[in-house]
């Protein structure tokens, strides 16, 4: 009878065997993971619902001046989350989680009890050990809050402040803010995807009756759903944008122009 130690040592070289020269790592366990718990967190958002608050501003009517900024913010206590499928690409070390849930009822972020009827909400995320790799990732989520502020904007309303002045008949000066603070739930993710430059998008849906009924007053020119759009970007090109328009600004008076 062969010792525990040796048998140890013959059941590893076994296992070595099987494998040939290639040793399984954690890169995927820890991608497969994190896609996961991101998917429960995507589900939370859907049924639970997030706080989003978001400011925009675009001054002198330029692009380049554009300041756009969206925050959430989600905290659940929630039971029911099934993990449906997880995917995971070796090569580009990119895992996919598929969560969904089906609940009766549930008391959302702002203390409302929801009857959900047992309807399913399906959520899919992604994520990876490969910092090289999270640029369309990053963007999904973007994403994501660009369509969830848009929705807020659509079924809420937002805060907008305009101030333009004219001087010898001339645009002086015109700087317009846009306000987003309030809290979004009940939305269905109908569509996702990546552009061929790798920016991504989304599309939100809500059901009208539903969110009346929690609002207690009606969306105006609302059919049977409001559906949104959001967009998300891999690269920071604006920046460039930004750092062009202010080396060509004309100097502060007083200042000598450097570029002379």
């Amino acid at each position: 009878m062969l010792s525990k130690n040796r048998a140890f040592v013959v059941l590893l070289i076994a296992v070595m065997g099987s494998v040939g020269v290639a040793w399984a790592g954690n890169k995927k366990i820890m991608s497969t993971r994190a896609a996961r718990v991101l998917a429960e967190r995507a589900i939370v958002e859907s049924v639970y619902g997030l706080k989003i608050r978001s400011s925009e501003e675009v001054v002198d009517m330029i692009a380049a001046s554009f300041v756009g900024k969206t925050e959430s913010k989600t905290s659940a206590d929630i039971q029911g989350i099934k993990i449906d499928e997880v995917v995971y690409d070796a090569e580009k070390d990119i895992a996919q989680a598929t969560a969904s849930i089906s609940l009766d009822e549930i008391t959302n972020i702002d203390g409302q009890v929801l009857s959900l009827k047992g309807k399913i909400f399906k959520r899919v995320a992604f994520a990876t050990s490969t910092p090289a790799n999270a640029g369309p990732i990053k963007a999904l989520r973007a994403a994501e809050l660009d369509g969830y502020k848009n929705l807020v904007k659509t079924v809420v309303g937002f805060t907008l402040e305009s101030q333009t002045t004219v001087e010898n008949y001339m645009l002086s000066s015109d700087v317009v803010k846009v306000k987003v603070m309030a809290t979004t739930y009940l939305a269905d993710l109908v569509d996702y995807g990546w552009d061929e430059e790798g920016n991504a998008f989304v599309k939100f849906r809500v059901n009208v009756k539903d969110i009346e009924e929690l609002l207690g007053a009606t969306i105006p020119g609302a059919g049977e759903f409001v559906e949104v759009e959001g967009h998300g970007a891999s690269v920071d090109d604006f920046s460039e944008a930004k750092k062009q328009v202010a080396a060509e600004a004309p100097p502060a008076s007083g200042e000598p122009n450097k570029q002379m």
